[in-house]
């Protein structure tokens, strides 16, 4: 299974942690979070960064979700990348999220990043009308 580490500002990926928890009736299992608030200096929470990643890699990568492109948390793990081992998809929401916890099982490091993707953009639209329905 591949693991997740979700970096970002404050506690939200903590927050978006507890939402997939609520949603699928279980904390998810090599998952974690990284809240830049904790760590006054980058270096130090680049060591934190590799250590989770550590952790949540049992052999077949890890899938790091950030919020902002370009901001310390994205920064931070660009330093990380390892292309087929770590990969990074910036933007992170619930529905990326959920599309991660739902497919990291059944698909490989680089289709599970294409399916985060996929699932913040589908996840994002306005209601049109009525709910149920959307522009």
């Amino acid at each position: 299974m591949i693991g997740l580490l979700v970096v970002a500002h404050g506690s939200l990926g903590a927050s978006l942690i507890d939402c997939a928890t609520y949603v699928l009736g279980r904390r998810p299992e090599q998952l974690e979070a990284l809240d830049l608030t904790a760590f006054p200096d980058a270096g130090l929470m680049r060591d934190e960064a590799q250590a989770m990643l550590d952790r949540v890699d049992q052999g077949d990568g890890v899938l790091i979700l950030s919020d902002i492109y370009g901001a310390t948390p994205c920064n931070t793990v660009c330093r990380l990348l390892a292309p087929g081992r770590v990969e990074v998809v910036v933007g992170v929401n619930v529905p990326m999220l959920l599309k991660t916890l739902t497919y990291r099982d059944r698909a490989n490091l680089e289709d599970l990043a294409a399916r985060a993707e996929h699932g913040a953009r589908e996840g994002v639209f306005r209601l049109a009308g009525e709910c149920g329905a959307h522009a």
